[in-house]
């Protein structure tokens, strides 16, 4: 660890928090319907929108309303992408003549895209041709996204409101989402993209001639566009199988930079938005300080573990931390946080590969997914799912001094502490579930590529990222076959809506509810005693759900290391 990859992150934390109150205060007013300025543009594309679509704008949904919705919206998108995919051959904007896409990865991308997890058993270059890159992943990379800040913003009126039947409107939040705010933001965000380098055309590959003479295709795309959207809506999803690692979608150390601002921007907002809309700012920074202590812990670890890098090199007398699976432009410091980064979010992206790293340098990502990508998290997602942890908090709050506890005005009772818990639930149920079932099935363990404890890490890397919508992986893991297809697109698809559809009970619940007013018995939620106690909790109920099966898997490698034994890579 040096100064220079200190400063990198503290400069990092500084970006994200200048961001946080404008765009909190930005997106506050978007949602709220009032004017911005874009309006003057954006405000009849609007109208034109719900004239469109049949949507009386000035009429709310109650929970329920709202949560069917959003579950038909997507299961158009599923339609849509399916049907591009299988008939991908077809369609024009394919200079490379892609195949269509066979049945079962077809229905595991369709899961995965509009589950805003972007797994990927393919590699983008060499499987989707442009149209299917443009009108069906980063068509449904903006949808994804928009739905989960509005779910966000429905669980934050939930506890704004009082005595409330509805939560918004979700025709009309998903609208103003996408025009207002995620739109304005890529347009100008893919601009700064293509001036680091970042291809933007629809020109067919490119053959380049090597120094040593040979003959090199050069694959080419609409990139920046995706790439936009991919970081900004916590996508991850790659236009190439590299990611952003790949040179012609992270070019310079300076577009890694915004590239990881644009992945914690908004959920780091929405905090704000949260502040704002319960009535006190406060409220807000304290569950970002929450989740900052949460993101501080595993960029110390993670930098710590892949600077001091691995002990077979180091016993060789090869200095100079673990470079294995790392680009140069980037280094130790910009890989590590960037791990980090994307893993607190539910991004994805990766800018190194997480199958290379040390055991305790991979195990932080793993564990911000099992705490359900809360720190941070991904665009609204991550806000809602802080909030659960909030519940089960307070909760906790009041046992100790034996009353009913409150939070921002809304008692918290048994129906809002059972919707809590079930939705936290969920994610262990599928984590541990297919992979225990991946361990003992030979079809599912001849996809590991390496044995011993590091092929255990690969399985259950590869449940825990689907199950919590990132999408990133351990890259040793054959996962396109129609096992982990299918197995991984039911773990998407129950990560994603079966925890919406509690969470979105909870934010009827509480809208219902009456406000009461803070007594001298109030637990304060602003200050460094909640904090602490919604961090300890956090952690708490991780580690009763999580880490003593989940995170097994490093550790053994890391002893097992430690010991002058190798497992294969992160070993």
């Amino acid at each position: 660890m040096t100064p220079n990859g200190l400063i990198q992150i503290a400069l990092f934390c500084l970006v994200v928090l200048v961001l946080t109150r404008p765009l909190g205060g930005y997106m506050t007013r978007v949602f709220a319907g009032e004017r911005t300025f874009l309006s003057p543009v954006l405000a009849p594309v609007e109208k034109l929108v719900y004239r469109l679509g049949g949507v009386d704008a000035s009429r709310e949904q109650h929970w329920l309303t709202y949560t069917l919705a959003m579950l038909l919206f997507h299961v158009g998108g599923f339609l849509l992408l399916y049907a591009l995919m299988r008939v991908q051959d077809l369609l024009p904007f394919n200079p490379q003549g892609m195949a269509a896409v066979a049945p079962d990865l077809a229905f595991n991308t369709a899961i995965s895209f509009i589950t805003n997890t972007n797994w990927q058993n393919y590699g983008g270059e060499s499987t989707m041709g442009y149209l299917v890159q443009m009108l069906g992943l980063t068509h449904q990379n903006f949808l994804s996204a928009a739905t989960g800040i509005v779910l966000g913003m429905a669980l934050i009126r939930g506890f704004s409101r009082a005595s409330a039947q509805t939560v918004g409107n979700f025709w009309v939040d998903i609208t103003r989402c996408t025009l207002y705010v995620l739109l304005p933001i890529c347009v100008v965000f893919t601009l700064v993209l293509v001036w680091q380098g970042i291809p933007q055309t629809l020109g067919p590959y490119v053959d380049a001639e090597t120094l040593e003479g040979g003959r090199q295709t050069l694959a080419l795309g609409p990139v920046a566009s995706q790439v936009a959207i991919k970081m900004l809506g916590t996508n991850g999803g790659g236009f190439f199988n590299a990611n952003a690692a790949h040179p012609f979608e992270n070019p310079t150390a300076l577009s890694n930079f915004l590239q990881m601002v644009s992945i914690f921007a908004l959920g780091a907002a929405l905090t704000n938005v949260f502040g704002r809309m319960v009535g006190n700012e406060k409220q807000g920074w304290a569950i970002l300080a929450a989740m900052g202590v949460l993101f501080l812990a595993g960029v110390a670890v993670t930098y710590w573990a892949e600077a001091a890098g691995t002990p077979a090199l180091n016993a060789l007398g090869l200095s100079g931390g673990n470079m294995e699976g790392k680009e140069l432009r980037f280094g130790i410091v910009a890989s590590a946080l960037f791990a980090v980064v994307t893993t607190a979010a539910s991004c994805g992206a990766v800018n190194a590969m997480h199958d290379s790293f040390t055991a305790l340098g991979g195990m932080i990502p793993l564990i911000n997914m099992e705490l359900g990508e809360i720190i941070v998290g991904g665009v609204g997602a991550g806000l809602y799912g802080m909030l659960l942890f909030v519940v089960i908090t307070m909760f906790v709050a009041g046992l100790m001094v034996g009353r009913t506890p409150e939070y921002v005005g809304k008692k918290i009772e048994a129906k809002e502490v059972k919707m809590a818990m079930l939705a936290i639930l969920i994610l262990p149920l599928m984590m541990l579930g297919w992979t225990a079932v991946a361990t003992v099935l030979p079809s599912a363990v001849a996809s590991i590529a390496n044995p011993g404890p590091h092929g255990f890490s690969e399985i259950l890397y590869a449940f825990t990222s689907a199950t919590a919508n990132n999408g990133s992986a351990f890259g040793g893991l054959t996962g396109n076959t129609f096992f982990y297809n299918l197995t991984l697109a039911s773990s998407m698809f129950v990560g994603r809506f079966l925890m919406i559809v509690p969470a979105m009970a909870l934010a009827g619940a509480l809208a219902a509810k009456k406000t009461v007013p803070a007594s001298a018995g109030t637990f304060p939620t602003t200050g460094g005693l909640f904090v602490g106690l919604l961090v300890g909790v956090i952690l708490i109920v991780g580690g009763l759900t999580f880490f003593p099966a989940l995170s097994l898997g490093p550790i053994v490698e890391h002893l097992a290391a430690a010991a002058g034994q190798s497992f294969g890579a992160g070993g």
